[in-house]
Formats: structure tokens, sequence, C-alpha cells
């Protein structure tokens, strides 16, 4: 596929005419999914099985380079929730060193994608397949949350679903009271607090003061996450916090450090290396495509997908050699920076430079950070992940549709993403091979009045549908009633209906045709469309049968 491609950020188009009131939209926005950022990318990381650094990082240099060089108006990147599931068992597997190669390897694929022009690709997933290891990918996560939650003594959790079951049902005699009441208190303000904050609710109806309105804005996550912090060190509660863990976050830069890299290694982390690229593109492309059918601001212009994967892979090659973890396109802090107003890519820079500025000057503070608040937000972004309601939905769609998408599912939970998108994919492939297979048809026509019959015996065929590998033996009809008909039987085949041929259809016509000369008749093929025409053409068949006797295709 030749290169055509041209680096084009939309923040070029996005500062043309830019004015101070879009600047000031963006930095409110920018500054409000910043804020929201700071819980999620610390607990996605330490869901992953690294430090909250890494993710703090990730969500600062990968969300600027995203906004920056992307093809999306408004989309944020950093690290998300999708990966908890992937760099766990990658970091597992092969430990912290090896996931950073893979992201940038993955990076690499992200950027050939978008330079080859193949963001396109991706939409072609079915949307059941997406659907399933979303749902699988949000059980996993508030599985792998359980531990901090209860406030079990575990080391570390192993990275199969069955493993973290048992080695959770072993260590349930060491449960924490403290750690499930701060969990649970935190998954259930970010519930209420939505509802308690709308204008209509009766808290706010008595709370009409400026300072509460004000106050209503702040993001739920922050609130959880600052009050219970406060309440877990008020009480000296004796909770996991993320200083007795990882002893804080540094109060600095991070430092631009090579991991270990030979071609060996990459080999070996081929699987991990298209995992990590396959769900960053999906993600990303998915969540720009979110972002253009909420975007109410009349600058807003559809995301360029090519683009996208380019700054995507560009942001995994950079975030590595800075202790990072995969990024891609959110959701959640997506929808939150268009509900604020963001109108460009600004915002999306803004919100990188305000987690760098809280990063620098409060890191000391999530010293006392509790681990179970921060699994409580991983549980609620996990409820929220899931699209919980297409299981209901199962009645209403086909046999192929329920396979692809529970099977999925339960490769996701059992195995792991690689084995069920792989499966998906090939499931889906065979499906619809089976389906438009079955969708062609081959019909007899009535034979002609005796009294205008041709001299010769004459028989007519329709042809329906695409005539491709999985469908030729179907041809085996008109096969079959040529070598039982008479000596001499002509065959017309109308292909008016026929709207696609591949060889493998091609060689079913030789076949009959070969059939139709051995009993002395002559076949002919009519009304046919372009592309079959142009392969009967272009094969040299048209020539075969004009052959039979100089009649015309």
């Amino acid at each position: 596929m030749p290169l055509s491609f041209a680096f084009h950020p939309r923040l070029i188009d996005a500062l043309r005419g830019y004015d101070k009131s879009r600047w000031l939209a963006d930095v409110g926005a920018g500054v409000t999914v910043g804020i929201v950022a700071l819980p999620l990318a610390m607990a996605f990381a330490i869901a992953s099985g690294l430090k909250p650094e890494a993710g703090l990082w990730t969500a600062i240099i990968a969300g600027f380079l995203i906004s920056a060089l992307g093809g999306a108006n408004t989309q944020i990147g950093g690290p998300a929730g999708a990966f908890i599931v992937i760099v766990y068992g990658i970091v597992e597997r092969y430990g912290v060193a090896n996931l950073l190669i893979s992201t940038a390897c993955a990076g690499v694929l992200l950027v050939l994608l978008g330079l080859f022009r193949l963001g396109t690709l991706v939409r072609f997933v079915p949307v059941s397949i997406v659907i399933g290891f979303t749902n699988g990918i949000a059980v996993l996560i508030a599985l792998s949350q359980v531990k901090d939650w209860l406030g079990l003594s575990i080391e570390r959790m192993p990275g199969n679903f069955f493993s973290q079951v048992g080695t959770l049902a072993q260590h349930l005699g060491s449960f924490n009271p403290y750690a499930f009441g701060l969990g649970a208190a935190c998954v259930a303000g970010l519930f209420l607090w939505p509802k308690l904050t709308m204008k209509e609710s009766p808290v706010m109806r008595v709370l009409e003061q400026h300072t509460v309105r004000s106050f209503a804005r702040v993001p739920a996550p922050v609130v959880a996450l600052v009050t219970l912090s406060l309440l877990a060190w008020a009480l000296q509660l004796p909770v996991e916090t993320i200083g007795s863990r990882f002893g804080g976050i540094p109060q600095a830069l991070p430092v631009f450090a090579l991991p270990d890299f030979s071609w060996e290694t990459v080999r070996l982390l081929v699987t991990p290396t298209l995992t990590i690229a396959l769900l960053g593109a999906i993600e990303s492309l998915l969540c720009a495509r979110v972002a253009d059918q909420l975007a109410t601001d009349p600058h807003h212009k559809k995301h360029d997908p090519n683009q996208e994967l380019v700054a995507q892979g560009l942001a995994n090659i950079v975030v590595p050699f800075f202790g990072g973890m995969p990024a891609t396109g959110t959701i959640a802090r997506t929808v939150t920076n268009i509900r604020s107003g963001a109108t460009s890519p600004v915002a999306g820079m803004v919100h990188a430079l305000t987690l760098a500025v809280i990063v620098l000057v409060a890191a000391p503070l999530a010293l006392h950070i509790p681990l179970a608040v921060l699994a409580g937000i991983l549980l609620f972004v996990a409820w929220n992940m899931g699209e919980w309601h297409e299981f209901v939905r199962l009645k209403h769609f086909s046999n192929h549709y329920r396979l692809l998408m529970l099977g999925t599912f339960f490769l996701t939970v059992v195995f792991d993403l690689t084995v069920a998108v792989e499966v998906g994919l090939f499931m889906a492939c065979a499906l619809f091979v089976r389906r438009m297979s079955a969708l062609f048809r081959v019909e007899r026509q009535p034979d002609p009045d005796t009294a205008t019959a041709p001299r010769h015996p004459a028989a007519t065929w329709r042809l329906h549908g695409a005539l491709f590998f999985g469908a030729a033996a179907k041809l085996d009809t008109i096969i079959h009633a040529v070598e039982a008909g008479p000596p001499g039987l002509d065959v017309v085949l109308d292909a008016s209906e026929l709207v696609a041929l591949d060889t493998t259809g091609l060689d079913a016509l030789a076949q009959v045709l070969k059939a139709v000369a051995a009993r002395g008749g002559r076949l002919r093929i009519e009304h046919l469309h372009e592309q079959p025409r142009s392969l009967i053409e272009r094969s040299g068949f048209a020539a075969r049968l004009a052959a039979q006797h100089d009649l015309p295709v």
C-alpha cells in the first residue's frame, strides 16, 4: 500500500480564528479534567502492578502529546482502565522492563497503521466483539480491586482469573473492615454525588449559597479521594495507603532512561506488543467517535483516524523512556472534557499541565491516600465501563451475535484479551462466511414453451448473491441436473442478481462448463455486473465461453 499520509495535527486547524472566549473555555475544561485524571491515573497504575507515578506521568506526557499531535478536537489521552488487565499480565509474566519495550514497539505499530492510512480498518471489528471484551475487562478490573477493597493481606495477586479467585478465597481471614468501609463509602458517594448535586435535588434546594453551588461542580472522584483520605488520616484508621506500600510519589520530573533492549527480547514480546497496539487503536478510535457524537461546539470537526493513530503511537513511543505505561484515548475523561466546555486540543494540553503542577506541588499529600479508596474509584469505573444492558438485549439478536459477544466475554475473563480477540475475530469471519454462503441461491427457472423452444434443449438457472469460496459448492446442483438431463442440453446462467464473484466461484463455473460440454451442450452467462464480468474477462474464461461455436458471452 503506498504511503499517502500527510501529517496534520488538528491543533493547527483549531488555532485558526482562536479567541479569548474559546481560550477561557478550554482552560476551564482542561483544569477540570486534570483534577479528574489525578485519582484515575494513580488507580490505573497501581491496579496494573506499577507505581502510582507511572500512571501520573503517562497522563501528563502522553496526554499532552496526544492532544497536541492528534486528529481529534476534544479527545483526552492517558492511561486507561482497559489496559489494566493487559499491563498486569505483561508485568506478571515478563517484568516492568519488558512492558516498556512492548509499549514502545506497540507505539511504532500504531504510527505505521496511521502512516499507511489503516485507521478505518479498526472500525471493521464487530461491535459484538467490542462489547464482549469491554464487559470482560470490566469484570477483571473489578476482581482485581477486591483485594484492596477488603484490605486482604496478599503480597501479590496472580494474573489469571481462577488463580485470583482462589487467592482471594484463601485470604478472606485477613479481612479489614476499615478498608471495606472506606471502599464502600467511596462507591456509594460516587453513585450518589451526581444526584445530590442536581439542581432539582432536595439538598441543593436547601443549600442555595454560591459556595455550595461551586463545590457541587467538583468532580465526584476528587471529592471522594480528598474527604475519605482526610477521614482515614484524622481517625488513624489501620488501612494500607500509597505511602505504606510505595513510599509516596516523587516530587520531581521523571528521569529519561533507556530500557534494556535486544532483538531477542522483542521477538518474545510479539504477542503483548500486538495486544497493546490493537487495544490502543480500538479504544482511541472508539473514544474519538464518542466525542464526535457528543460534541455540540460549532468549531468541532470529525476526527481524523489516521492522524489520531500516529499521535497515539508517538505518545506510546515516548512514555516508556520516562517509566510510563501504555496510553490511549479515555472515554470518561473525554466526556468530562466536552461537558466542561472544551472547544479544541488546547483543553487536553491544559489538562496535562494542570496534572503536572498538582504532582509537583502536592505529591507529598498522596502519602495518605488509602488504597481502598482508589479501589472504590476503580470499582465505579468498572461498573460504568461495562455495557451490562447488552446482556439483557441479547434475546433480540441472532444466535451469531450472541455467540460472538458471550464467547468473547468468557474468553476475556477466563483466558485473556489476546485470545478473546483472536478467537472472536476468527468466529466473526467464520460466521460471516456461513451467513453469506446461506444467502447465495441457485434457482431453476421454468422451461420455455415447447412451441417457442430452441432446437436444442435448454435450461436456465438464476444466481442470487455472492458466488465465493463459501458458496461455490451450490453450483453442484446445476452439474447434477446436466448429468441427469438429455444430451446436448444448453445451460443459461442468469447473473442479473450475482453481486460478486471470486476465483473459487470462477472455478465452480469452469466445472459447470466442463460438465455441459461433456454432454454436448453449451453454457451461456447473461446480464453480468461489472465485478463478475471483469474477473471472467481477465481470467480468460470469457474467451472459453465464446469459443463454444463462437457464441457471445
